[in-house]
């Protein structure tokens, strides 16, 4: 079974991206395991720092993942800087990252009708650089998201459908990944 690793792209507890996550988290298939990082806690990224435990313990759960999964908001038509920041944490060193070859999902939200679309492209492009390998399918965003927050979880049973039959398949494509069931 896959192991994945979710990394939501807001430091709000209470953000549509984390509620995104956990609602995604717990649609995964039996025998799926899950973590989710808190991209929050590492340091800003300083080459200098070497020996930074939270950096360190972010580092372990991206290696242990067979897949990542993104959920960003919208940032001013990008990525929020603090997702930005954990991608170049974990690009390190370079062309042999543990992003290199990881098969990565990337999932956005946005208190707009566009949900995030525009992030979604810059993520690619930022992961392609690192060699990634981007889950290829439709994308799955979250328009008007923050309307959609229900006790800490996203309730949007379309989107989270949608969302759930593209994890199947982006969990059969990761390393001992199983279809959704």
């Amino acid at each position: 079974m896959a192991h994945i690793l979710f990394i939501p792209g807001s430091l709000r507890e209470a953000s549509s991206s984390r509620a995104t996550a956990r609602a995604l988290a717990a649609r995964l298939p039996a025998g799926t395991t899950h973590d989710t990082v808190d991209p929050g806690r590492l340091p800003h990224y300083n080459a200098d720092i070497k020996d930074d435990p939270e950096v360190a313990a972010f580092l372990e759960k991206l290696k242990g993942a067979d897949g990542v999964v993104f959920v960003s908001p919208e940032y001013n038509y990008s990525i929020p800087g603090l997702l930005k920041n954990a991608i170049d944490w974990g690009s390190r060193p370079a062309f042999e990252s543990p992003f290199k070859d990881k098969l990565c999902l990337i999932v956005s939200t946005s208190g707009g009708a566009l949900g995030g679309v525009r992030a979604q492209s810059h993520l690619k492009y930022v992961l392609n650089g690192m060699l990634a390998r981007v889950h290829p399918c439709k994308e799955i965003v979250v328009p008007m998201a923050n309307g959609k927050v229900v006790d800490g979880m996203l309730e949007d049973d379309a989107i989270l459908e949608f969302a759930e039959e593209v994890m199947g398949d982006f969990l059969s494509a990761c390393k001992g990944g199983a279809a959704a069931g």
